[in-house]
């Protein structure tokens, strides 16, 4: 059995259902199982990250154009884990308030953190959403991303505020990730 870590920081409830649906993306790839981790617990989790996780999911809320500070802890604390994670798969996914909310800056601060932990990143895979007349905001990867997955939801709305169409395209990158876990083990 393969494992891929979902490791996330959430403060109102949006990062952590994008998780769970990440999750069960990847728990849809019959010989992949997901493992939830919050940063606040990751500490407990280095041994299994190291040693049984053949990849890792990011997810983490955009602040002020970037990470949450929780999240950029477990950067910081990762330093322990250092040259451990080599050729670990990696992907990620953000979600802010705002349509824009530089979210694509947060993705790349988490490709880059990958690249620097020496992981292969993985792409959303799927071509942009609700972007002609054709289309609709119910559509998968309807914020247009194409290096992870990118979710809105309203600072006033919890775990509801997150679309199903934005719930749906983080349950893609879960799956699409188990699927590259199993072609790159096939690989080694």
């Amino acid at each position: 059995m393969r494992e891929v870590a979902v490791i996330f920081h959430s403060s109102y409830g949006h990062t952590e259902i994008l998780a769970s649906y990440a999750a069960e993306g990847v728990d849809s790839i019959g010989s992949v199982k997901a493992k939830l981790i919050a940063v606040d617990e990751v500490e407990n989790y280095w041994g299994f990250i190291e040693e049984k996780a053949d990849a890792i999911i990011f997810g983490t809320p955009t602040y002020m154009g970037g990470v949450s500070a929780a999240f950029k802890s477990f950067m910081d604390a990762s330093v322990s884990q250092w040259g451990k994670w080599k050729d670990k798969l990696a992907g990620g996914f953000t979600v802010s308030a705002s349509q824009s909310g530089d979210k694509l800056a947060t993705l790349q601060q988490l490709s880059i953190f990958a690249a620097q932990h020496q992981m292969v990143w993985v792409s959303l895979g799927l071509m942009p959403g609700n972007n002609s007349t054709t289309s609709s905001p119910s559509d998968l990867n309807r914020l247009g991303s194409f290096l992870g997955a990118m979710a809105q939801a309203n600072a006033d709305q919890g775990k509801e505020g997150v679309t199903e169409s934005d719930r749906l395209t983080a349950r893609h990158l879960g799956e699409r990730i188990a699927e590259s876990v199993c072609r790159w083990s096939n690989t080694r």
